[in-house]
């Protein structure tokens, strides 16, 4: 594959050298040096892939291009010019924007209203907001991006993680900046829909737009990669010149170590039924009559493309949505009056998807969000002890190995895969026998990603039912010991292992002509 220098060759002499230069960038916060004495170049029509574990500095690289931080020590020169961005403001007026991978949008406003926030076009002579050119020009944005079904007069709070990224992604094209950095694009993405961003990416290119490409996906490397820069603990490892270095050599940078096995799962023995759900619905369409079941010493996996209904199954399952039908039966018991609060005295634990808004109190320290779920086991009288949630937490801590200095630390300080492993640790403070994850490696780094998988193979031999939610086929083919095929609402089919192949899978979840009861032996 070309590389940055070579592919610049038909541009104009004055376009040759590099679009951006970074020197020896140094960023520290109180505890840890996040970035030392990083280097990096970026050319235009370029793809410069950024990798490495989560706490590696990526995402603090590519804050200091964009001046929400100020780094310490170093230099970075655009377009042949020294700069210093003092906000995202200054940087974006310059021609640097970024697709972050938190979601920056305002809830409240529609698609076309949070693209154009601030840069709204005017009915020509007058003040006024043109609604109509607004809406006309999203519109054309997202169906570049393969997103014309998208309804753009709805608030985004309403849409989908996925529809709410790929509304980023066209903000930030919209402006038709010279370097835009992708943080994590994909996390919550299709496959079409990721195919669709490549597209675009390649469009980009060939525009001599610089693109600074961060993510977890090693798969992705090969297909849009130029060029890699590998960090490890704030400090620059290695730049790769061509993206097709072996994955083992690229995980070995990364993480410092040769993994003997990324998906880990050893011998399965499945024991009796803990989770038994029969014809479950939900009031709004989205669950179907849908039956499975999850025993102990086994990870169940249920596969479905976005917008299959498998979140919202397991929602309905953990109480979170009400039902208009059908029967979640735990350990043999059938419960009533189902919520959070009773499903979670019932011994489920659910490790949602989006983890920041459901799953933890970012703003909260770690240890008060180790025992949320189980203040009454720890706390009978509500009488809280610091000294006590210390020592539980410390145990948590060291238990997962959760990277941080300090329990009473912020949750939201954490990187994303220590941020997963404290709602993982939450569930596991509270003893619950049935766990749900959803998306369990969304956004997190291959370092963190084997380890949630060690962990979980570890949970399902001490006797967990573990039900896995995942649009990873490779991840839920490796991990699963049952799987469960999910389309439009409904169970479309059930494998055992022996029968697991992605040709299957893929047509069980495009199905939707399917029996009555919502489950179709395979």
């Amino acid at each position: 594959m070309t590389n940055g220098l070579n592919r610049i060759n038909d541009m104009k002499s004055e376009e040759r050298g590099p679009l951006l230069i970074l020197k020896g960038i140094s960023k520290a916060f109180p505890g840890v040096k996040a970035l030392d004495q990083v280097d990096l170049d970026l050319y235009p029509g370029e793809v410069h892939i950024i990798a490495g574990e989560n706490g590696a500095g990526k995402s603090t690289l590519s804050k200091c291009i964009l001046g929400v931080y100020q780094p310490e020590e170093g230099s970075m020169i655009y377009q042949g010019r020294p700069a210093v961005f003092k906000s995202p403001r200054e940087a974006l007026a310059s021609g640097i924007t970024a697709v972050y991978q938190e979601l920056t949008l305002i809830p409240y406003l529609n698609a076309a209203q949070n693209i154009f926030f601030n840069r709204e076009p005017r009915i020509k002579g007058t003040c006024i907001v043109d609604h109509r050119k607004m809406q006309s020009d999203c519109r054309e944005l997202l169906k570049d991006l393969q997103c014309s079904n998208m309804d753009t007069s709805k608030p985004v709070k309403n849409l989908g993680v996925a529809d709410r990224q790929m509304i980023e992604i066209a903000r930030a094209i919209s402006c038709h900046p010279k370097v835009i950095i992708f943080d994590e694009p994909t996390a919550a993405l299709t496959s079409k829909e990721t195919s669709a961003l490549f597209d675009n990416i390649k469009k980009l290119k060939s525009q001599g737009t610089g693109i600074i490409y961060i993510s977890h996906r090693l798969e992705e490397f090969p297909i849009i990669g130029d060029r890699i820069t590998v960090l490890r603990d704030g400090k620059k490892i290695r730049t790769i010149s061509h993206s097709d270095v072996p994955q083992e050599e690229l995980i070995h940078y990364m993480v410092g170590r040769s993994p003997k096995q990324v998906y880990k799962r050893t011998s399965v023995s499945a024991g009796k039924t803990l989770l038994d759900i029969h014809n479950l619905s939900d009031r709004e369409g989205k669950v179907k009559g849908c039956s499975l079941e999850v025993k102990s010493g086994e990870i169940t996996g249920l596969a479905g493309l976005v917008g299959s209904g498998r979140t919202e199954l397991a929602r309905l399952i953990f109480g979170i949505e009400k039902p208009s039908g059908g029967d979640v039966i735990v350990g043999g018991k059938k419960l009533t009056g189902r919520s959070p609060k009773t499903m979670a005295r019932a011994g489920i634990g659910l490790i949602p998807e989006d983890r920041k808004q459901s799953g933890l109190a970012v703003k909260a320290p770690i240890a008060w969000n180790l025992v949320a779920a189980s203040l009454y086991k720890y706390f009978p009288r509500l009488y809280l002890s610091e000294k006590k949630n210390r020592l539980i937490a410390g145990k948590y801590i060291k238990m997962l190995n959760i990277r941080t200095s300090d329990e009473n630390k912020t949750t939201g300080e954490l990187s994303g895969g220590n941020q997963q492993k404290v709602v993982l640790a939450k569930w596991l403070a509270s003893d619950a026998d049935i766990l749900i994850f959803d998306e369990p490696t969304r956004g997190i780094d291959i370092g963190a990603r084997i380890e949630i998988y060690q962990l979980m193979d570890q949970l399902a031999g001490e006797g967990k039912a573990i039900l896995m939610i995942s649009s990873d086929l490779q991840e839920i083919i490796s991990m699963s010991d049952r799987l469960y095929i999910m389309s439009e609402g409904r169970i479309t089919g059930e494998l055992e292992k022996k029968d697991f192949n992605m040709e299957t899978i893929g047509s069980m979840m495009l199905k939707n002509d399917m029996d009555q009861k919502g489950r179709t032996s395979v």
